[in-house]
């Protein structure tokens, strides 16, 4: 089974990917996450890994519009801790680097640890793409930051491990398929949806006083700008119930009065969250 996600090989995203599907798969990398739910749409792939959501830095906004706009939905919910390492060519030793690549982002979450050892910061357009062209290049003065997998992948030596500030670094990815495709009998514990409110006072609140009618638990609530319509807004939501329980269903028909565009974005088992990182499932 072919399974589409974005980036290169040994991206965090491939590694969610392999964590999720336990039987044997075959990964496709695609540069852009537009590029890898075309590849879904088309039937090119079976399914498709994309993230989500950030615990540091938030939503990914590009992969949120995608699902709002595309047929496509979630039938599952990874999440996965991010663990930056330091590494380079073999041979080469921590006192020759000078320079680490990297997406931006990532040398964020690790500019403590670079600015202490003296390595300068180099933006990349991904880890995994970053780690790929350290190997083409075979620098002696130069590391990139990624996962175990990149080093893996393209015979790296780590340097150094867990340089990343922040310990509970938890990226939420969602296992997506066509919507004409969703599959007969999951597990569905957990719904995510996206809705526009009306433009009048109290309206946004009028929407989530129906879940507290139905006695449904929200997890999560964030707005996104619409761009085609500015200051108007998205509002995405997550909660606690499959999207066939009987409070679900009766709790969309009366939004679907109270708001607009209601679409239902995936519903699918909770995902397990990192026990180590002290977390609730």
């Amino acid at each position: 089974m072919r399974i589409g996600f974005q980036g290169e090989a040994g991206a965090y995203s491939e590694e969610a990917t392999l964590n999720y599907f336990k039987e044997d798969v075959e990964t496709v990398g695609y540069e852009l996450s537009e590029q890898v739910v075309q590849a879904l749409l088309d039937k090119e792939i079976a399914m498709a890994v994309l993230p989500v959501e950030n615990s540091i830095v938030g939503n990914v906004s590009i992969n949120l519009d995608l699902l709002y706009t595309q047929p496509i939905f979630a039938i599952g919910e990874i999440y996965l801790p991010i663990h930056h390492h330091l590494m380079a060519n073999p041979g080469v030793k921590i006192e020759q680097i000078k320079s680490a690549y990297s997406h931006p982002i990532a040398l964020a979450q690790c500019r403590d640890y670079l600015v202490k050892n003296q390595i300068a910061s180099v933006t990349d357009y991904d880890t995994a793409g970053s780690c790929k062209l350290l190997k083409e290049r075979e620098s002696t003065d130069e590391a990139a930051i990624g996962s175990i997998l990149c080093a893996e992948t393209y015979g790296l030596e780590i340097l150094s491990d867990n340089i990343q500030k922040v310990t509970n670094n938890i990226t939420r990815f969602f296992v997506l398929t066509r919507e004409e495709e969703i599959p007969e009998g999951m597990m569905q514990s957990k719904t995510s949806i996206a809705f526009t409110a009306h433009h009048q006072p109290g309206a946004l609140l009028d929407c989530l006083q129906i879940f507290k009618k139905f006695d449904i638990n929200l997890t999560k609530l964030e707005s996104r700008p619409i761009a085609e319509n500015p200051f108007d807004y998205i509002f995405f939501v997550d909660f606690q119930k499959g999207l066939k329980d009987p409070q679900t269903i009766a709790c969309l028909k009366e939004l679907n009065r109270d708001a607009h565009h209601v679409k239902v974005l995936g519903s699918y088992s909770e995902g397990l969250k990192p026990a180590h990182l002290g977390l609730k499932a």
